[in-house]
């Protein structure tokens, strides 16, 4: 459900879906609805399909949707929740989950009493949707961020494709065997959470943030954000990121076949195993040891702390993440399920190393634990990312201003 990168163009107003069904109440702190974001017809698609994968056990149950486009919800979705008729339910991303403390409502009490067993979703998501020791949104999908590769390129160059092992010394030895001729051997946008400096950190076991606050300037952070920014600055087997640049371009790289690697989610895998010039594979994201290891995202239904009705909202929220639903939604939508024993329907279909990758991923993946203050530090990177990648900034300068003036 990562649509922030593919948002239809011009689709930034309130949008307003009725999702065809019975029952449920109108009007005020509905529980019978949910705001979220819509950025086109893929995402209403995707809200559908979870209303539809409920409706086949309780042919009675209504959702009502509505919300802007995936940029607009995080500046509006504080004001909506505190009008008069907001919805009831509303989705957030595991890593903004700290950013909505305020209005989503701790959901540990409503879980025992409606007998939900929250164990058996993904580790990683319960933690990064965990705010101040209380769960505060049920994960759907649990997504291990991995590398997307060209095996068109990489045949072409005579290269071992990556797989479950990929050292850094073997990725950046391919990158730059298929960089050359005005193509490159990998891409990266301007941002931070969506660069690759995070995922490159992850698999090494170093984070942005643990208990709470932010450690940018921790040592082995710095190191392996320096080694993302020497990709372009030093070894040149990527085109430096401008900070205007959209937030999808390498993605427009990737497709397109300019560039043969990019690190991002499996939300993604249909429209690039579809879209791209050439057969796409996915891989571990490569690390020091060149062991599976990497930060796992994704998003939840959680309770506005205004609804008038949480336990009919939480029973709500509860029909569209039972296994069963998840693991619809996950084959016919392509986002991995939260729930382990709902991945096998994720997986019908996919080439088997695909699904291996994903699996190793989901057993050793981290959270992607973030703080409120996480839009501001997207913003500020991104306005210097392109400083760094180009060499005239190093890690340690950028992250330190970031870690003294981003609170």
């Amino acid at each position: 459900m990562k649509s922030r990168r593919l948002v239809a163009a011009g689709a930034t107003g309130l949008v307003v879906a009725m999702l065809a069904a019975c029952g449920g109440g109108d009007g005020g702190n509905s529980a019978s609805s949910m705001y979220t974001w819509i950025s086109n017809a893929s995402d209403r698609a995707q809200w559908e399909a979870f209303v539809t994968a409920a409706q086949q056990e309780d042919p009675e149950f209504d959702l009502r949707l509505e919300g802007p486009s995936f940029e607009d919800y995080w500046t509006t979705v504080h004001t909506r929740m505190g009008a008069a008729d907001a919805p009831c339910i509303l989705t957030t991303q595991a890593a903004r989950a700290q950013e909505l403390d305020d209005i989503l409502m701790p959901l540990d009490d409503l879980a025992a009493e409606h007998g939900l067993d929250i164990s058996m979703y993904n580790d990683a998501m319960i933690e990064a949707l965990t705010v101040d020791g209380t769960v505060r949104a049920i994960p759907y999908d649990a997504e291990p961020v991995v590398l997307y590769y060209n095996k068109d390129r990489f045949a072409e160059a005579g290269l071992d494709e990556p797989g479950l092992n990929y050292t850094r010394e073997q990725f950046l030895a391919d990158a730059r065997a298929l960089t050359g001729e005005g193509r490159y051997g990998f891409a990266v946008p301007p941002v931070f959470t969506g660069g690759p400096g995070i995922p490159l950190s992850s698999a090494n076991g170093n984070v942005p943030v643990a208990d709470g606050e932010l450690q940018l300037t921790e040592p082995g952070f710095v190191e392996d954000m320096q080694w993302a920014f020497d990709l372009v600055a030093e070894h040149g087997v990527a085109a430096a990121p401008q900070s205007g640049d959209p937030t999808d371009v390498h993605l427009q790289e990737f497709t397109s076949g300019n560039a043969a690697m990019i690190i991002d989610g499996p939300w993604f895998y249909e429209t690039l195993t579809s879209e791209t010039d050439g057969e796409v594979g996915i891989a571990v994201v490569p690390s020091r040891s060149g062991e599976p290891r990497g930060n796992i995202q994704g998003s939840g239904f959680g309770i506005s702390r205004s609804c008038d009705d949480p336990d009919t909202a939480f029973a709500n929220i509860m029909k569209i993440t039972t296994p069963e639903v998840v693991g619809e939604v996950g084959r016919t939508r392509g986002t991995v399920p939260s729930v382990a024993r709902s991945v096998d329907a994720w997986a019908e279909g996919k080439p088997a190393q695909d699904v291996a990758v994903v699996e190793a991923l989901l057993e050793s993946g981290i959270p992607l634990e973030t703080t409120p203050t996480w839009n501001e530090l997207e913003t500020t990177f991104t306005r210097y990312s392109s400083e760094g990648y180009r060499g005239h900034r190093s890690a340690e300068e950028i992250l330190t201003m970031l870690q003294e003036s981003v609170r």
